[in-house]
């Protein structure tokens, strides 16, 4: 009888073993993080990158939230670094084909989903005098940290004015709070983003000062084709800030989601799923995604799509 028991005890013991070992693989498949390269708060990537967390923790994903830009999510995602990152279109197709800002071309990086367009905004305090970019001259002016999409546009709007940095009387690269900071002070006359209309950062600058919308008129946007043929030619609507009572031309370019191009489909096919049947979460942050389809999300931008969307784009149909 005791050595039954013995043996009895010793079933149980393998099996808690067994059990215990079960739960522990669960809990790693459960606990599988992917790393979300997004963008600087103040902008629109940062929230969404939170909301993507949210949906995909359904799905059974972690989702590690890291800050980045344009220009840096790409080159991260290629380098491992991230498994997805938000990116810009026209910044993704220089990667892929090794052209500046990019060292070399970005072989590990695929398309996800385009999300929306993005606006290059130019805003000036209305006091500065600043009607064109030719005005920035000996001004102080601040753009984003390099790796930013939006601070190598305004080096390059800057060109087709013929000027550069080195023509303004200072350049601060900072986040867009800490450019309104600079705004608020005058420590700043003007500064650049690439965001979604209206931009936050915009909003609470115009809460503290008057300002004014810089266009990109006609000619200039051609020049700016010629540097990169991916720009897009888009309008902030009147109304879009307070006292803004005229349409401004500017350039666009679309924000989408990439991804390591050897990350498990599985993943890359959860999370595209859920951003689908989550929409109205992720359109509570960039209005522009209120009305997006699947085959609006599967459009080619020229860059490779990832096995796992193409997966699911076409079980939707959307290819």
């Amino acid at each position: 009888m005791k050595n039954k028991t013995i043996r009895s005890l010793s079933g149980l013991n393998r099996s808690a073993v067994v059990l215990a070992a079960l739960l522990c693989t669960a809990a790693g498949v459960q606990a599988q993080q992917v790393r979300l390269m997004t963008g600087p708060q103040g902008g629109s990537w940062y929230p969404l990158g939170g909301a993507i967390a949210n949906i995909a923790d359904k799905a059974g994903l972690k989702v590690q939230v890291l800050p980045g830009a344009g220009i840096a999510n790409v080159k991260g995602v290629d380098a491992s670094k991230a498994d997805l990152g938000f990116a810009n279109s026209i910044s993704t197709v220089d990667g892929v084909a090794g052209r500046a800002p990019f060292t070399g071309p970005a072989k590990n990086v695929c398309n996800v989903a385009t999300l929306y367009p993005q606006y290059y905004q130019v805003v000036a305090n209305a006091d500065a005098k600043i009607n064109s970019l030719a005005d920035l001259k000996g001004k102080s002016l601040a753009v984003q940290p390099k790796g930013n999409t939006a601070e190598f546009i305004s080096q390059q709007s800057l060109e087709v004015y013929g000027l550069k940095y080195a023509d303004m009387g200072r350049v601060s690269y900072v986040s867009y709070t800490d450019a309104v900071s600079l705004m608020k002070d005058n420590n700043a006359q003007a500064f650049t983003l690439g965001t979604t209309v209206p931009a936050s950062a915009i909003m609470d600058l115009a809460s503290a000062r008057d300002i004014k919308i810089v266009g990109i008129p006609e000619d200039k946007f051609q020049a700016m084709r010629k540097l990169n043929p991916g720009y897009t030619k888009l309008v902030i609507p009147a109304g879009s800030y307070p006292k803004q009572t005229a349409d401004v031309p500017t350039i666009g370019y679309a924000t989408h989601v990439i991804a390591r191009c050897d990350l498990d489909e599985a993943v890359v096919y959860k999370i595209l799923k859920g951003m689908v049947d989550n929409k109205a979460d992720l359109a509570a942050i960039a209005k522009a995604m209120k009305d997006i389809t699947p085959k609006m999300m599967a459009e080619d931008i020229g860059v490779p799509l990832h096995k796992g969307a193409m997966k699911y784009y076409k079980e939707v149909g959307a290819l």
